[in-house]
């Protein structure tokens, strides 16, 4: 677990290296115009929508380990082409590459992690990977901020090195790891019904129940980062584009900090409840944004309720991060682990990418509205996490419950009674 952990921390920093910067890259630095430079994005998550479909099949027959190692050396090849890339083919190219590489790895990583953990651990496990992620992509994004120069190309090569290189180092790391055997989950038993691919998926209510909810939840939140709200930021509350950044880093701050704390707090609790309190955090979120765009207050307030909008997002994530990964690995039989968590990544996918579609023209024109709709979507989180939880089992909703069951082996005294030995069972 410690070696998986360590490579997602630095495939993540390799990534915060390049990621932030993609777009000035190919539409200034390379002079590939700002339509080659849209391209270049869709493609990159259209990509991940092509090959997530057949990722949990390959990764549930051959294991998630040698699925890794190959996506790893994909992106790092994508990476490198990028880097070197100087005309529209070959960036669309190395785009598709990278993109494909970096969504595969998802899911062969969150199915190492559940063969590696027991229900009584897999909440801490999830959320420290993704503590590491934003940890990795923040200090990754910090240091290549200083990196980068625009008049010189060089600089951006080296970003793009950087990142091929990381993902090299998770090939090797993971290369290392052997994998124990699948440990038990408390979902539906494994069974001859569960190799039915998605067909078996999309029987599975509690799962179909939960990736509506994380379309919700990524289309609502993830979804806006970058195009919505940095558009309604920008037009409706006057927000400088350097306070974006600000805004991130808040978000980034409020995990890293929070993250262990918010953990000793939800591991205890329903997981369903948890969700449907990040519901209700979003919608105060929203409400703050609409504030800073709508309330007609000094420009300072404004953008403190700006940021305080980015920073009770993170809040959110810091309580997701323990609750809905490791509910998917609960939900899934053990022969479709791999198969659950590529469709989660699928869905969480097609979020990122119609979430700007919506999102950035309301964000930019139509501002009222706009808060109004991700209010009532945020509130629809709560809703849908609370039906989810009359559809899962006591363990599965709330898994320290496993703990508390366990018989515990006392020895008694030769002379004690049957009464006394049931008593202390």
């Amino acid at each position: 677990m410690r070696r998986i952990q360590a490579g997602n921390a630095l495939s993540a920093f390799g990534l915060g290296f390049t990621v932030p910067y993609l777009y000035v890259y190919v539409a200034q630095v390379r002079d590939l115009g700002a339509g080659t430079a849209g391209v270049v994005l869709a493609v990159f998550a259209m990509a991940a929508l092509v090959v997530l479909p057949f990722t949990g099949r390959v990764i549930d027959r051959r294991g998630p380990l040698p699925v890794l190692v190959g996506a790893a050396l994909l992106a790092s090849a994508g990476a490198a082409g990028m880097g070197l890339a100087g005309s529209v083919p070959a960036v669309v190219l190395s785009a598709a590459v990278l993109g494909a590489g970096t969504a595969v790895m998802q899911p062969a990583l969150a199915t190492m992690i559940v063969w590696s953990s027991e229900a009584t651990t897999r909440t801490r496990a999830f959320a420290t990977q993704f503590f590491l992620q934003n940890l990795g992509l923040g200090i990754g994004g910090l240091i290549g901020g200083h990196i980068v120069d625009e008049s010189r190309p060089g600089s951006f090569t080296l970003l793009f090195t950087i990142e091929s290189v990381m993902f090299l180092v998770l090939a090797a790391i993971a290369l290392t790891v052997r994998l124990p055997a699948p440990a038990g989950v408390h979902g539906t038993p494994a069974d001859a019904g569960a190799k039915g691919g998605m067909r078996a998926l999309l029987g599975h209510r509690a799962m179909v129940q939960l990736l509506v909810l994380g379309f919700v939840l990524f289309f609502a939140c993830y979804g806006q980062f970058e195009s919505g709200l940095a558009a309604y930021g920008t037009e409706a509350a006057g927000i400088e584009p350097s306070t974006l950044g600000t805004a991130l880093a808040a978000n980034t701050a409020v995990i890293v900090a929070a993250q262990f704390l918010v953990l000793r707090f939800v591991e205890r609790r329903s997981r369903t409840k948890v969700i449907a309190a990040v519901g209700l955090i979003w919608a105060v979120a929203w409400i703050a944004a609409g504030y800073a765009g709508l309330g007609h207050g000094s420009q300072a307030m404004a953008t403190a309720a700006f940021i305080s909008t980015y920073a009770l997002f993170g809040l959110g994530e810091a309580m997701l991060s323990p609750t809905v990964a490791p509910l998917v690995a609960d939900l899934a039989p053990e022969s479709m682990v791999g198969q659950y968590n590529s469709a989660f990544a699928l869905v969480k996918q097609l979020a990122l990418a119609v979430g700007p579609a919506v999102g950035g023209p309301m964000g930019a024109a139509l501002h009222g509205p706009y808060i109004v709709t991700f209010v009532l979507f945020s509130l629809a989180v709560s809703v849908l996490a609370l039906r989810l939880g009359k559809r899962l089992t006591p363990v599965q909703d709330r898994p320290a419950l496993a703990a508390r069951s366990r018989v515990v082996t006392v020895h008694m005294p030769a002379t004690a009674d049957a009464e006394t030995v049931a008593a202390a069972r």
